[in-house]
Parts: structure tokens; sequence; C-alpha cells
């Protein structure tokens, strides 16, 4: 599920390094949200969608502000490309 990430050892600097461990982590959550000893119960990108629907009735039971933790995400996640 790492899709186009370098490993390690292609990261070039800090920025490449962050954000090449930011995928691990984004792969090993969702490969622990989905994978059965059968292998994937949905495609990646159907799990994508489940686990993004699941966080927002967490958001809902939990009383968060799911569209504003999505932008401030946005803007995480833009500012980090930038470097």
């Amino acid at each position: 599920m790492t899709g186009d990430a370098r490993r390690p050892e292609e990261a070039h600097g800090p920025e490449d390094a962050r954000r090449d461990a930011a995928v691990r982590r984004a792969s090993a959550a969702l490969e622990t949200y989905t994978l059965s000893g059968d292998g994937w119960r949905r495609s990646p990108g159907e799990t994508l969608t489940r686990v993004l629907a699941d966080l927002m009735h967490w958001s809902d039971d939990t009383q968060r502000d799911f569209a504003d933790a999505q932008s401030r995400a946005c803007d995480l996640h833009a500012a980090e490309r930038r470097g």
C-alpha cells in the first residue's frame, strides 16, 4: 500500500524523510484497519473512504469538527509539501 513512496534510503533531505515517515504511518494504519489473514478486505481506495467516513462518525460522537480538522490537515499537508 506504499504507492509511489520512496524508500528511506532514497530520501534527499529532512522534508523527504518526514513525508516518507508520514506515508509509512498512514500505510500501517490502513493495513491494520483492513488487512485480514486472507488479504485486503477492500481495495485501498475503498478502505480510505471507509476510514474517512468512520472518522466523521467518530468526530460526530466526540463533538469534533471534522471539516475544520480536514481544512487544517490540508493546510499542514500543503506546508509540508512546500518544505
